[in-house]
Parts: structure tokens; sequence; C-alpha cells
């Protein structure tokens, strides 16, 4: 890498709470940001943080991951919200939009806490590497092209050539210091040395920079970030008619499928980087008992932040009591320590999120071309290219895998062999090499011509294997076109497993059994 973000450290206590108060800081701006996108209150996201944060971070399966509110649930979540206060707004109801979205995270909440009980999280671990480099690739470049808004006013214009000359200076400063702070000592965080320094300069007004303050200003025409305990409610006054149940589901399943492939490509991610394994369906139970109780409790609901969770790694936190402290931390600054993070330069945030992009970019990538095929190529670019252009990180990923699978089966097909040989006795006896599987079977079935063979022929399993229900209709259809042309074909070294397949099937094929038949079961796919 370009840089060494991730060095393997061993967490401790006093790395673990150093790391989640920096963690804290980098929740704020970007809880208010997806906030903004869900159209709901910013307490409303910051306190989606902490229970996200909080929860997973005591029970989910990978400690040291950060969750919270995130953009692809906000945009997602934002339909209910808007089509809620619509509805609401007929029916003189202020609120009924919220009940929308609280509703819709209970019910996604359970869906994710259904997937765990199925045990469906370890799927993630067929993800091919290609699709999962594609993935990080694209997630770097989103979270580059997101800072970008911060060098801007409301409106969208960029800001003064002064005002942007003075923040990438103080975004510059701030990646200086995450890079060679260590060199000095590494007792605290240099991430959190770099917020506070950026964070004293513009205290004591040796610039003037855009800070937190302003940015919650431009949003609810309020510089001051506080708020109250959350309280428990229940989506009451919500019509349950066909309408609502499509619109709620619909979009409780895109939201818990979206919240689980992102945390848990996030928890593979930072297996590899920390060499070490995090339990897949613990984290989708904890996934869903977060977001049904954010919902619960008035969140927008969330799932795993792969820009936070770096900078926690980075940071030296790799425990439990990482994702704790910064969800506390970020419920003091709700409740009383608002004016404090107010004054935090935004361009220290920035800073920040630049060395995540850096540390995150597989920069590998560009040493695989001419090194790996290029159907593997293709798939990373693929990836990468939805996850840029299309803002769906679970979109991407399972286009990743599809594109995966249809290329295994392509080169899978190709490598079906046929190997013929004639006996003493006029039988002739092809020899089967590779697995017989619905993208093979037309391959395999060309290459067998009656009018051209014995009347007698053997086709030997034992170095091949019967896959799913197309081989066996192949088998049985290649056994018809012998037997119209008045000749007999056998199948040789057939499991014990795959000759009761053939039997269930009702195959015409005759199986004949030998003495060396290999003992392997069938996968039926």
């Amino acid at each position: 890498m370009l840089f060494n973000l991730f060095a393997k450290t061993n967490g401790n206590w006093k790395d673990d709470t150093l790391s989640g108060l920096t963690v804290a800081l980098a929740l704020v701006p970007e809880a208010i940001a997806f906030s903004f996108i869900a159209g709901v209150d910013p307490i409303v996201g910051l306190w989606s943080a902490v229970f996200l944060g909080l929860i997973t971070s005591s029970f989910g399966g990978r400690p040291g991951m950060i969750s919270g509110a995130t953009g692809a649930i906000a945009v997602v979540v934002a339909k209910v919200v808007s089509i809620g206060n619509e509805t609401g707004l007929a029916r003189g109801i202020e609120d009924l939009g919220m009940q929308y979205l609280f509703a819709t995270l209970m019910l996604a909440g359970t869906i994710q806490a259904l997937v765990a009980v199925f045990k469906l999280g370890r799927f993630i671990r067929l993800v091919p590497h290609p699709v999962m480099m594609g993935f990080v690739n694209g997630l770097a470049i989103l979270i580059l092209f997101a800072q970008f808004a911060s060098f801007k006013s409301v409106d969208g214009q960029w800001l003064p050539q002064s005002e942007l000359m003075v923040m990438g200076a103080l975004a510059l400063l701030t990646m200086i210091i995450i890079q060679f702070f260590p060199k000095l000592t590494k007792a605290v965080p240099s991430i959190l040395v770099a917020i506070v320094t950026v964070g004293l300069i513009s205290y004591f007004d040796l610039v003037t920079t855009k800070t937190v303050s302003d940015v919650l200003f431009e949003g609810t025409g309020s510089s001051e970030l506080k708020g109250s305990l959350p309280v428990w409610g229940w989506p009451g006054d919500i019509l349950w008619d066909l309408e609502t149940l499509i619109l709620i589901g619909g979009v409780a399943v895109t939201v818990a499928t979206v919240g689980l492939i992102e945390s848990l490509m996030t928890l593979q991610l930072i297996d590899d980087l920390t060499e070490t394994r995090g339990q897949g369906n613990r984290e989708c139970y904890a996934q869903g008992g977060a977001n049904f109780l954010s919902g619960l409790f008035g969140g927008m609901g969330g799932c795993a932040m792969i820009g936070q969770s770096l900078i926690n790694i980075k940071s030296g936190g790799r425990g439990r009591m990482s994702g704790v402290v910064a969800a506390l931390t970020l419920a003091v600054f709700i409740l009383v320590g608002g004016p404090v993070i107010g004054q935090i330069p935004i361009a220290a945030l920035v800073g920040v999120m630049f060395m995540v992009v850096i540390g995150t970019f597989e920069w590998a990538t560009f040493s695989t071309f001419g090194k790996v095929p290029m159907s593997d190529i293709f798939v990373i670019l693929a990836v990468m290219l939805i996850t840029v252009l299309m803002h769906n990180l679970a979109l991407a990923v399972i286009s990743g895998v599809i594109l995966s699978a249809l290329v295994f089966a392509w080169k899978s097909a190709q490598h079906v062999r046929l190997f013929p040989h004639d006996t003493d006795d006029g039988v002739r006896v092809y020899s089967l090499q590779g697995v017989l599987y619905f993208g093979s079977v037309r391959e395999f079935a060309e290459r067998l011509t009656p009018a051209n063979d014995p009347d007698n022929i053997i086709i030997d399993f034992k170095h091949a294997r019967v896959a799913d229900y197309s081989s066996l209709e192949v088998l049985t259809a290649v056994t018809r076109r012998y037997r119209k042309a008045g000749k007999n074909v056998r199948l040789r070294h057939l499991s014990t497993d795959c000759q009761k397949m053939i039997a269930a099937a009702g195959s015409l094929v005759e199986i004949e059994v030998a003495d060396d038949d290999p003992h392997y079961s069938v996968a039926l796919i």
C-alpha cells in the first residue's frame, strides 16, 4: 500500500478507548449528512449511530467494526418517509412519515434476524476475491467523491478560493499528522491528535474555516447540536392496507438486504486487515436487533460503516470496547457536548477521510493487469463501476457474484473431456473427465455420435462427477439416442449416491456397478 495504515496490532483497553473517542468525532458529520438525505432531523441520525454502534459492538460478530447511520440506508428509507409525510398531511397527522420509517426498520430488523436464524450469513464467504477488490476500490472512490461536498456551499457552488485554500491546507495538515505522528509515539491515535490540533487552530481563530456548526446551520437553520434521550414509540397511526404493506414491506426487504451485504462485506474486509475471523451469523443477529430497536426508539437505522471501521482499525481499536466507547461518547455529544463538537473544522474530518481512501483502495489492482485472467480483471472493473455509478453497494456485489459464477460456469463447461478407446471385444469406452452439470451437458452430448459408434458403449465416470438434474436429463437423452439407433449404452464407476439419484429420477440408463466404484456424494445444485 502507498501508506501503511493498517499495521497489525493487538488491541487493549487504552487503544480501544482512545480509538472510540476518535470514531465518535468522525461519526457526527456523516450522521448529520445522512439524516438530511433521509429527510429526518439530524438528532434521529445521531441516535441511530448510537443504537447501531452500541448494540453491534456489544453483541455483533466482528469486534472493532463500527455501525451507524449510513448513506445507503438513508437513500432507501427516504422513500417511506416522503410517502408517509404526504399521507400524514392528507390525514392531518404530523409525524406519520416517521412512523412509516419506524415500522420499516422494525420489519427490516426482523428479516435480518431471520437470516441469522437460517444461518445464511455464512454465504458471504462465497464472494470471490475479484468482487471484493472491485467493491473496496469502488467504495474508496465513493468516499473520495463524497468529501468534495464539504468544499461547496449549501447551493452546490464551490466555496471562494481563499476558503478552499484554507480548507485544503488544513486537510493536508491533518493527513501529514496522521501519517507521521506515529513515528514520534503510538501512545495516542494519530487521527485523534490530528483532529484536536486542527480544531485548536480553528478555535483560537488562527484561521477561519467551515465547522460542524456551519454544516448543521446550512441544513437546519440552527448551529446548535443538542438533544434529549430517545423515547419509546409505536407506529400506531398507520393504516395497514395493501398499498401500505407493499410499500413498507418492499422497502424493509431492501433495507435488510443492503444492510447485511454492506455489513458482511465490511466484516470480511476487517477480517483481512486484522488477520482474524468474525462471525457472520452473529453479526446478522446484532444488525437485526439494532435496527429493530433503532426503529422502536426513533432512529433511522443503518449498518456497518466501512470508513469509520477503518478509522477505528487505524487508530488501534480491535476489541468491542472501541465501538462501545464510540457509541457512548456520541450519546454524550448529543446530550451535553454539542458546543465542543460544533467547533471541529470540517477540513480535519475531510483529511481523515482522505487518508481512509488511500488506505482502503487496493493499489495492487494495477499490478494484476497482465498477470491474472482477463475475466477476473473484468469482474473487478465491473463491480467498481457499478459501485461508483449506481451508488448501490449491494447491487454491485450481487452483480459481481453473478458475473463470477457465469465466468466459472463458462470455463468449467470447457473442461469436460471425453477420451474414447476400444476394447478387444468391440466395446467402445468413453472416459469422462470433469464435472457434468448444466453448463457442460451440451458439449458432452454433442461429442457422442451414435451413428459412428459400435453397438455397445460404456461411459466411464471414474474421473467425473454427476452434479445436477441437467446432467441426469442429458444422460437419459443420450441413452434414448443410442437405443433409437439400436445400440446399448452403460455407465460405469458411478458412486452409490449417483446410482440412487438416477434410479429415483426414472432414468433409462443401465448402470454397471464395478468393484472399484468411488464413494463420494452428489452435489445437488
